[in-house]
């Protein structure tokens, strides 16, 4: 099938060629008969003398060898990601690495680790989640009633310790995120790993103001254990695209986050 913008289909370009090769028309006779380039008019004659009628049809543009082409199995993967997620090429991004294995803020490729033993770190954080509204959230009640209902619904914190080598967890819902709240966790979730023949050497955390307290710190150390804090927050981000920015990064929008023009 010829493409909808062709000048010829496959008849016209046999009458075209027949013209040139068989009736001896010259060339830019034959062109502007049929309302094409000289240079159209002599590749479709050239083919006619090589080919006959057989010349006139489609040829396939794909190349005869591909020594950069996509492996059939990567292919198969996007396409079901494309077909089940309906993720576009920004997301889906074939030839980088595994998402899961990059710094979500900095696009950082992380390198994975496991501690030898259990009990040698164990990581201990909170995660501040707001409690649903009686009767509902916005996808019941609209978001203009939530609005007025979210105000006294207030905020759980699950404290959590995960073990770095076995990946076994100890978890609670809480009220708040205070120091009293913190330690009598940690007394808690110290026990329950014990239970499990788990002896913690060590406690990862980040910067809150619990683990920065000294009945923290008192804590762990009665217990003969050491406390480490995550390193710092990651660089503003410099690298990730953005769907929403045409691909390009936050930075690639704002006039001096480098500081360097102050």
């Amino acid at each position: 099938m010829p493409h909808r913008n062709a000048p010829l289909t496959e008849t016209g370009r046999l009458r075209l060629a027949r013209c040139v090769v068989e009736d001896d028309w010259p060339l830019r006779r034959a062109a502007e008969r049929f309302q094409v380039s000289p240079t159209t008019a002599q590749r479709w004659a050239a083919r006619y003398r090589m080919l006959g009628e057989a010349g006139m049809r489609d040829r396939s543009s794909r190349p005869h060898h591909s020594p950069r082409r996509t492996p059939t199995r990567t292919e198969r993967r996007i396409i079901k990601v494309r077909i089940l997620r309906r993720w576009g090429p920004a997301r889906i991004a074939y030839g980088l690495a595994r998402l899961t294995h990059l710094d979500r803020a900095t696009g950082a490729v992380i390198r994975r680790y496991e501690r030898e033993r259990p009990g040698e770190l164990v990581h201990v954080d909170i995660k501040k989640l707001g409690n649903i509204p009686d009767g509902g959230g916005h996808k019941v009640l609209g978001r203009q009633a939530r609005r007025k209902t979210r105000k006294n619904a207030g905020y759980s914190y699950i404290h959590t310790a995960v073990d770095d080598h076995s990946r076994l967890a100890y978890s609670e819902i809480h009220t708040d995120e205070k120091k009293e709240t913190a330690t009598a966790f940690w007394t808690r979730a110290h026990a329950y790993f014990t239970s499990a023949g788990i002896i913690v050497e060590r406690v990862l955390t980040d910067n809150g103001s619990c683990y920065k307290s000294h009945a923290w710190r008192d804590l762990l150390a009665t217990a003969g254990i050491t406390q480490q804090a995550n390193p710092a927050l990651p660089a503003p981000d410099h690298h990730r695209g953005h769907t929403a920015l045409a691909g390009k990064p936050p930075a690639s929008r704002a006039p001096n986050l480098t500081g360097q023009y102050t």
